[in-house]
């Protein structure tokens, strides 16, 4: 490489060697590159993604694949010639590879399928028999297995022989001559083992296993429980099937966060890219949501028709109406969003429910109590700037402004709160019960409230 060239950034680097068209010096470059500067570069240029991919040595390059977005890997797959997408594919490890193909549509994945090595064919083909979202979908089977009567002299020899092709050799997995999964050793116990040394003198029986129908989720929180790197997983008579790596939790927590925060704003989850979605999907997504959140505010026309009466006869009540909705649905989107994160981290849990609710009881008193005393002092201090503003009964209205503040923050804290435990206790997504459908029950609600705080404080005055 130039003396001029090394002198740019990698960026400016990239728009010379690739205006060039210097192919030798194109794959020189990139190969020299870290694998997540290749990945920013694709980010940068995408219309030369699959250039960067095809120039680069077959093992960087899956292993760039992997790490960048569906919607640009599916452009790859699309721009390769056939032969280095076949290379491509299986190059890549089996669970990186079954989650890019579990993304593709049905009759694309069984062209791809046809481009693989009769072994990588049987592997993926198998990890795609298991249910979408199991951990079956993301374990990988290279993995280093050791018979728990094998010397440590001989495990050594056999993590010499096959460990390259592992997808980590920091635990080595102990099975009997049935498959049968008998424990996992760390490789540091294993280095500092004698060499004439049993496998079985080692083993401590201190192991965790995640069934292969398991949930993802699930497996994500047992990752988080437990410091490890990779967990085994074994059928329902205990044979040893593959193992899970701690890169591929990182990726499912990105993908329910992502999913959580979708369905918290109201809508189901996207399940792929935004730019990517067909738009008649995206539609179905969303109007089911905003078609149940429609019918709930109507209820508030139907709570203020049930008040016409006091309406009208007290018309300044009207002008407080978004204050109070507003307020209800504020708190109770507050509430909803810290339990749901609370519950997803596994802070707290269905039977914490009474702990919450004594909390929630505190904090909407507390904050209703502020809000309330402000809400209380602004009427006045309007009521003293325009003394026509609420005629002769601004005290009162001030008093129902403050009460009703009190009341709906406080019903909205318990509801926001309850809600995502509820709908747990249900087997249901707590995300579901999202800010959107908190707020728009506190709205009905919170009417109820306030009408009837005034109904009792202006009783033989305005009403």
């Amino acid at each position: 490489m130039s003396i001029e060239l090394e002198n740019l950034d990698i960026k400016e680097q990239f728009k010379e060697i690739i205006a060039s068209e210097d192919k030798l010096q194109i794959k020189e470059f990139l190969n020299s590159l870290n694998i997540s500067d290749v990945a920013e570069l694709i980010y940068e240029f995408e219309d030369y993604a699959s250039q960067i991919i095809g120039n680069m040595s077959i093992h960087r390059a899956a292993s760039v694949f992997k790490i960048i977005d569906i919607s640009i890997q599916k452009t790859i797959i699309q721009e390769l010639p056939p032969f280095q997408t076949a290379e491509l594919l299986n190059e890549l490890p089996a669970d990186d590879r079954t989650a890019f193909l579990g993304e593709l549509p049905s009759e694309v994945v069984k062209e791809l399928i046809k481009t693989l090595d009769p072994e990588e064919r049987r592997i993926t083909l198998s990890l795609l028999g298991y249910p979408e979202g199991s951990v079956g979908r993301l374990m990988t089977p290279d993995y280093i297995a050791v018979n728990s009567d094998w010397s440590i002299e001989e495990v050594l020899a056999h993590i010499r022989e096959v460990g390259r092709d592992s997808e980590t050799i920091d635990v080595i997995y102990v099975v009997n001559d049935k498959g049968e999964f008998v424990d996992d050793i760390r490789i540091r116990e294993i280095i500092l083992a004698p060499p004439d040394k049993i496998v079985s003198d080692i083993i401590d029986d201190r192991y965790i296993t995640l069934n292969v129908n398991d949930d993802q989720e699930l497996a994500n929180q047992t990752f988080k429980m437990n410091n490890r790197v990779a967990l085994p997983v074994v059928d329902n008579n205990n044979i040893l099937l593959g193992i899970v790596t701690i890169d591929d939790m990182l990726w499912v927590a990105s993908e329910e966060f992502s999913e959580d925060i979708q369905k918290i704003g109201g809508t189901e989850a996207l399940d792929e890219p935004y730019l990517e979605i067909p738009l008649l999907r995206l539609f179905k997504k969303r109007i089911t949501w905003l078609v149940v959140l429609f019918l709930g505010e109507m209820l508030t026309a139907t709570a203020m028709g049930y008040f016409e009466d006091e309406i009208g006869k007290a018309l300044v009540l009207t002008l407080f109406i978004p204050l109070i909705i507003s307020s209800g649905g504020n708190s109770g989107s507050q509430a909803s969003t810290l339990i749901i994160q609370a519950m997803a981290t596994d802070e707290i849990s269905v039977t914490d429910w009474w702990r919450v609710m004594r909390r929630e009881i505190l904090s909407g008193l507390l904050l209703g109590i502020t809000l309330g005393a402000i809400g209380f002092i602004r009427v006045l201090a309007w009521a003293h700037l325009f003394p026509n503003a609420y005629g002769n009964y601004s005290m009162l209205v001030a008093l129902v402004v403050g009460f009703a503040l009190v009341g709906v923050v406080l019903w909205g804290s318990l509801s926001g709160s309850m809600l995502p435990i509820i709908l747990k206790r249900l087997g249901a997504d707590p995300a579901v019960s999202s800010a959107p459908f908190v707020a728009t029950l506190v709205d009905v609600t919170g009417l109820i409230i306030y009408f009837s705080v005034a109904f009792v404080l202006l009783k033989g005055t305005l009403l």
